[in-house]
């Protein structure tokens, strides 16, 4: 039985006959085209649709808008637009879902 640390805390799919691999890839196939916000470290955040990864952690957004990091810690500025964006996986520092985007797949999450 394998043990996976997840951002939930520990699991062990094995036990309910879903290999942690194919939990994983549902998990991520859950969060296609939700919005995320995604923090550089370059301080910058991009804020788009999850549309695909890679094995390197390389993210894609799609219709993607750039916030720079701003002095101000009141505001963020003018987003500047950038459509389709890719995010190098060994710039990530942290990446969030957006709260109203999750609704639609608590029922995923409950239910496995």
């Amino acid at each position: 039985m394998a043990t996976m640390i997840e951002e939930n805390g520990p699991s062990t799919h094995e036990q309910y006959g879903v290999p942690s691999s194919s939990h994983a890839r549902l998990k991520l196939e859950c969060l296609l085209n939700k919005n995320m916000r995604i923090r550089m470290t370059d301080g910058r955040t991009l804020v788009g649709l999850f549309l695909c990864t890679d094995r390197d952690c390389n993210v894609i957004l799609g219709s993607a808008q750039e916030f720079l990091k701003s002095t101000d810690t009141f505001s963020q500025g003018e987003p500047r637009v950038l459509g389709l964006a890719m995010i190098p996986g060994h710039h990530v520092v942290s990446i969030e879902v957006e709260a109203d985007s999750l609704e639609d797949t608590q029922g995923f999450a409950a239910g496995h």
